[in-house]
């Protein structure tokens, strides 16, 4: 069962699953989310750096930037320029 077209929390696993029929990029935002709706990424604090997330779930660069345009598009995280991205204000 899906949430406006998105996995439960509960659901999503906190690993890519390269067998997967799901694209890595989704994946990834799912994960991002879920820690975000847990309160791991608290708002206005950054998430980790596009770097460290290649390097912890051993993706591409295009992956990881993938992975947040989607959560940007959803208003859950803002990009500074410079700066890196961050958890939304909660509003």
């Amino acid at each position: 069962m899906t949430v406006r077209g998105r996995v439960p929390t509960a659901m999503i696993s906190l690993m890519i699953d390269r067998e997967s029929g799901e694209p890595l990029y989704r994946q990834l935002a799912d994960i991002l989310r879920a820690r975000i709706e847990s309160g791991q990424y608290q708002p206005g604090k950054l998430i980790p750096s596009e770097t460290h997330l290649q390097q912890e779930f051993e993706l591409a660069r295009d992956t990881v930037r993938a992975a947040l345009d989607i959560l940007r598009d959803e208003g859950l995280v803002v990009t500074y320029p410079g700066r890196g991205t961050a958890v939304a204000p909660s509003k």
